[in-house]
């Protein structure tokens, strides 16, 4: 059975970038929701204790739907802090300079793509096998593990992540994450 996770901080923490009520329904509600069709959907499965990421790669359907969104949600809420520490630093950022020539261009490519998803989905930064560094959309509950990636960072472009907040403005909902991204557990997720 999974469970909801804790989240690494206070409700209100994130705001003004995400807001209490936002996270209480995003987490508490549309996470919680997922969670438990989930377990309902399980027992006596092909699936019944796998773990999340194999249950991802293999399942289709309401099963494959509902474990993608809690592995991407898992990995979205747990990357965030306040404040932030800004900017990546070690190997990750060493690369991203690498292949974007800087963290600004890299931004703009990563919002650019958030902003350009259409309908409902999330925008990733994931390393390959070699450590190389790809920016994706995934549309819907997809996750890059689908395709042999390592997800590090994910902003979530469904509309009940930022619709509170933001309304329609999803551009600026995706530059406002920058200032709560936990730097220093992307790079743990990178070096692992």
């Amino acid at each position: 059975m999974f469970t909801l996770i804790n989240l690494p901080y206070a409700p209100d923490a994130l705001e003004p970038v995400i807001s209490a009520q936002t996270v209480g329904f995003h987490h508490g509600k549309h996470l919680q929701g997922y969670v438990n069709n989930l377990n309902a959907a399980l027992p006596g499965s092909p699936f019944e204790g796998l773990p999340l990421e194999e249950i991802v790669r293999k399942a289709d359907g309401a099963v494959f739907n509902n474990a993608g969104q809690i592995l991407n949600h898992n990995l979205y809420f747990t990357q965030f802090m306040a404040p932030s520490e800004g900017a990546p630093s070690g190997k990750l950022a060493v690369q991203i300079d690498r292949q974007w020539g800087s963290f600004d261009a890299f931004q703009a490519e990563f919002v650019a793509k958030g902003a350009g998803l259409f309908g409902s989905g999330w925008v990733w930064l994931s390393a390959q096998a070699d450590g190389s560094l790809v920016i994706t959309q995934e549309p819907g509950a997809h996750n890059p593990v689908e395709k042999g990636l390592k997800p590090l960072l994910t902003f979530d472009v469904w509309e009940h992540a930022y619709y509170l907040d933001y309304q329609n403005r999803r551009p600026d909902h995706l530059k406002a994450l920058w200032s709560i991204v936990n730097w220093a557990e992307i790079e743990r997720r990178y070096v692992e």
